[in-house]
């Protein structure tokens, strides 16, 4: 089984402010995308909810998936292990655990690999993740995003 490409974006206005999320999953000749936006959020919370909603939107367990994402906080946290020395320390200290609990929930049933991608560099399905994300938090509807407004 070939595996599945996703491209990943998100971001933020104001960061703090409105923001978005975009992916884009393509497998075999088939291409789902997906998007959202919440009326308060950060851009990193954004990159790490695209990642999330779309291997939650993948409908059989053990595929071998390959995120490209322009955010580095997303890729060297896995890519680099930080992530898991995180969840050994019960993520003290550290942002979105909300968000890294449920990401390691859909990544455990997954081979999932990363690679970065340069932003805004021509990269076509990285420019349409993009477009999705910021269209999302522009056009709306804009949900909540309890866990982070809980903290403000």
């Amino acid at each position: 089984m070939e595996a599945v490409h996703l491209y990943t974006d998100g971001g933020a206005s104001g960061n703090p402010g409105p923001g978005g999320y975009g992916a884009i999953l393509l497998w075999g000749g088939h291409r789902r995308e997906f998007f959202g936006a919440f009326r308060l959020t950060t851009n990193n919370r954004m990159e790490l909810l695209a990642v999330i909603i779309a291997l939650e939107g993948l409908t059989r367990e053990g595929v071998e998936v390959v995120v490209f994402s322009d955010s580095k906080y997303v890729v060297d946290a896995v890519a680099k292990g930080w992530l898991f020395n995180w969840e050994k320390k019960s993520f003290k200290d550290k942002k979105n655990p909300d968000l890294w609990k449920r990401f390691l929930k859909i990544y455990r049933v997954h081979n999932v690999s990363f690679q970065w991608v340069k932003g805004h560099a021509g990269n076509t399905m990285n420019e349409r993740a993009d477009e999705l994300a910021v269209s999302a938090y522009q056009q709306g509807p804009l949900e909540i995003d309890t866990a982070y407004e809980a903290l403000q």
